[in-house]
């Protein structure tokens, strides 16, 4: 297809502002579908990844494409989270412009600060899009301030500063140009009723790909798929040359010629689907299979110029966790995979797509150092890990230090904060404590928003324990603003354990002594080991006890007794909770059926 005819754009926002639903109707009104089409009926089309579906965030970057008029559109979808940074990073590489989404309500946030400055890095063409217009408590115009502002620090040179701003109603399908303020205080589109306005925008305001059409092939890989009947997909777009089928092509790794191939299959894409074609012009986004040893990253091109493109710019992890083999007396009863060697082979393949991983090896055979973006992106991995049937131990999360000219420096992040008037004090007071640094405060029509600098192992633990502090009702993001000196540490500490000493079956008599000592995680006749951490003390130093004993019985009167014994049904915690409990001394099971947590020496005199 003419190079001319072609747009890559990537869609980019803060988490929720809107991306996926966007692009569902983009697909739509595209008549990607036929209109029997179960798609036509779905939402959050392009998540397709169960994690994805059940919490309802964007995690793996997706790419698509449609048709309007005769231009061809390829469109990034990408997450919004900033623990999944990586993936927008490598994604960005193969656009040429971006849709900013900004919420009418919520404004410019973390992340879409974090998101808008790697766009302007790569000198991409931005066009702008208020969502959420019809919201009543929208504040459109101040949002536009912020957005001005934030090309106003962020913009390289004055040309950056011109950008088109659209109106848009996401969820209806709908994006404009003029709006009529309601009575309700929200905001109508008055010029449109579907996407048509958007995609005007997109083919006069996005150029076309800025490659070389005449030149040897050359392409560098941005993501890997697979399928177990063609194997492995290399997928990115064509900045030199054109491709043909069984054309012969190296792979290059920093200017170093690893493996050469042929093509063995080649696919452009069109919806949700890949179409199989003959070659592809400079400036597509194409798919390829017949190389194995492909990775994120690497350049395929000619026999006759073997040449890699730069690296992919990404940013560094920051934090660090310890995984190893489970040693629970449990070990092997719901899960297929248990041994350092099955761990290994599965964290090797999980190193090939996703890009802000690293591994390395631990302090003793059985044990794997991750590094990651924080701990949403592994507590991901952890759970992907789990629903496959692997079995392993976890440490507590740690941050990543790093000696920057002779100073020893730590990650800080930049933390946004809503939440209704009522709760600022006591957020105030938490993130005081924390040794975090205000720097803006301001009311908005639902709440207050407080912007804090603070240093990561200081933030550890605060989400979850945000969502009590504030009933549910508040709203954190943070993004990363990089290395700087290490900061006072925060004095905060968790109350002790309550710990089992036998190994056996929880009984509902000993559980109720229990919990007259603390908060239980365990209900009656769940099976238990000595060291497991069964519960939450009210006090600060952990005590051992035997949830194993049953009443003894003398009489009869005595065994009628124990149906008057009240139990609070167990506080159960996620993944996420679960990794942020962890003391030093402490290690969480992770299985397909449980989440255990468990002293790292299990026999108490030896602890």
């Amino acid at each position: 297809m003419d190079q001319n005819k072609i747009r890559n754009i990537a869609i980019i926002a803060h988490v929720d502002h809107g991306k996926t639903t966007l692009v569902d109707h983009m697909l739509k009104q595209a008549h990607v579908f036929e209109s029997f089409q179960a798609e036509m009926q779905q939402q959050t089309i392009l998540d397709s990844n169960d994690l994805e579906r059940e919490r309802g965030v964007t995690i793996l970057a997706k790419n698509t494409a449609i048709k309007w008029k005769d231009y061809k559109i390829n469109i990034l979808d990408t997450p919004g989270h900033a623990d999944f940074s990586g993936e927008v990073e490598r994604v960005l590489n193969m656009a040429d412009g971006c849709i900013l989404l900004v919420d009418a309500s919520e404004g410019v946030l973390s992340q879409t600060r974090y998101v808008l400055n790697l766009a302007l890095r790569l000198k991409l063409k931005i066009i702008v899009l208020v969502n959420k217009v019809d919201r009543k408590n929208q504040r459109t115009n101040e949002v536009i301030e912020e957005i001005n502002d934030l090309f106003l620090e962020l913009a390289d040179d004055e040309s950056q500063l011109d950008f088109p701003i659209l109106y848009g109603i996401g969820k209806d399908g709908i994006v404009g140009k003029i709006i009529h303020e309601n009575p309700d205080q929200s905001l109508s589109i008055t010029d449109s009723q579907n996407l048509d306005i958007l995609f005007e925008h997109i083919i006069n305001e996005i150029p076309a790909p800025n490659v070389n059409s005449d030149g040897p092939f050359q392409m560098q890989v941005t993501t890997l798929d697979y399928d177990s009947h063609k194997g492995r997909y290399v997928i990115g777009k064509i900045v030199r040359g054109k491709i043909k089928l069984h054309d012969p092509l190296a792979v290059m790794q920093k200017n170093m010629n690893i493996a050469q191939s042929r093509v063995e299959y080649l696919y452009t894409f069109y919806g949700l689907k890949k179409e199989e074609i003959t070659e592809a012009e400079s400036g597509d986004i194409i798919a390829i299979t017949g190389f194995p040893i492909a990775k994120i990253g690497d350049t395929l091109c000619s026999l006759d110029a073997q040449e890699s493109l730069p690296d992919l710019m990404l940013s560094e992890p920051t934090i660090k966790i310890q995984l190893s083999v489970s040693t629970s007396p449990f070990s092997g009863e719901d899960g297929e995979y248990t041994t350092s060697r099955q761990i290994a082979q599965r964290l090797k393949k999980e190193l090939e797509t996703n890009v802000g991983l690293k591994i390395a090896d631990g302090p003793t055979g059985e044990s794997f150092e991750l590094s990651g973006r924080g701990e949403l992106h592994l507590s991901i991995l952890f759970e992907t890990m789990r629903r496959e049937g692997f079995e392993f131990d976890v440490a507590r999360p740690q941050v990543i230090f790093k000696e920057i000219d002779g100073v020893m420096c730590e990650p800080w992040e930049l933390v946004s904060i809503e939440v209704p008037e009522e709760y600022v004090g006591v957020v105030i007071n938490e993130m005081g404590e924390r040794k975090a640094d205000m720097k803006n405060m301001k009311n908005m029509k639902n709440g207050v928003r407080i912007d804090y600098k603070i240093a990561t192992r200081n933030l550890i633990g605060f989400r979850t324990e945000f969502l009590t502090l504030t009933s549910g009702m508040g709203i954190i993001n943070s993004t990363l603003l990089g290395y700087e000196p290490k900061g006072e540490k925060a004095q905060f500490q968790r109350n002790g354990a309550l710990v089992s000493a036998e190994t056996g079956q929880a009984l509902a008599y000993s559980l109720e002594n229990l919990q007259k000592r603390g908060t239980s995680f365990i209900d009656p006749g769940e099976k238990v080991y000595a060291g497991m951490i069964i519960g939450l003390n009210s006090k600060k130093e952990d005590i051992v006890m035997n949830v194993c004993k049953g009443k003894k019985l003398t009489n009869m009167r005595a065994a009628a007794a124990d149906t008057t014994i009240k139990i609070t049904p167990a506080t159960k915690m996620s993944l996420e909770k679960c990794l942020n409990f962890l003391g030093p001394d402490e290690l969480l099971e992770i299985t397909p059926k449980h989440l255990r947590l468990h002293k790292k020496t299990l026999v108490f005199k030896k602890r």
